[in-house]
């Protein structure tokens, strides 16, 4: 069953009102592959336009708050703790693992797969002058814990 359709088949925002809060944590991966020259200047820190781990970091962050800005029917929500964490991946490419946390009604994989899109968008906006070719690829939900569904937790890949 479709939550954010009503029966006559028209988009809404679930009514939450009812639900118990408790806790909720979803985390999040993706990866952005580049060449190897340009994940070494990121490393080195030698990229022109400064410390792209800490924008990147920052942007995750910040687009996991704004969320239900972007997301047309996600609520509105309290986080009470949000992490974006990047480190390289091999020689050609960056892992981002976001965490979103809090204590309410709804859950947070929306938050932390927006924390970490934004954040992959984020190195490649910063990175385009050098390597137009970056791909971003593997966005996805790794775990979910809490609500009424459960623990959810992903095939390793």
């Amino acid at each position: 069953m479709l939550t954010h359709l009503d029966s006559q088949g028209r988009a809404h925002m679930v009514d939450v009102t009812d639900k118990a809060v408790t806790f909720r944590e979803a985390v999040a991966e993706a990866r952005v592959r580049m060449l190897p020259d340009t994940l070494k200047m990121i490393v080195d820190g030698a990229h022109p336009k400064g410390d792209v781990f800490a924008v990147a970091r920052i942007a995750g962050i910040q687009a996991a708050k704004k969320t239900s800005d972007l997301i047309p029917l996600c609520h509105p929500l309290m986080l009470t703790g949000v992490k974006v964490e990047l480190r390289a991946d091999g020689v050609d490419a960056v892992h981002i693992l976001a965490r979103c946390k809090l204590s309410g009604q709804t859950g947070v994989e929306m938050e932390a797969l927006t924390a970490a899109s934004v954040a992959a968008l984020t190195i490649y906006d910063m990175c385009k002058a050098v390597d137009r070719g970056m791909t971003i690829e593997n966005i996805r939900l790794l775990e979910k814990l809490g609500g009424k569904s459960g623990h959810f937790k992903a095939d390793q890949a």
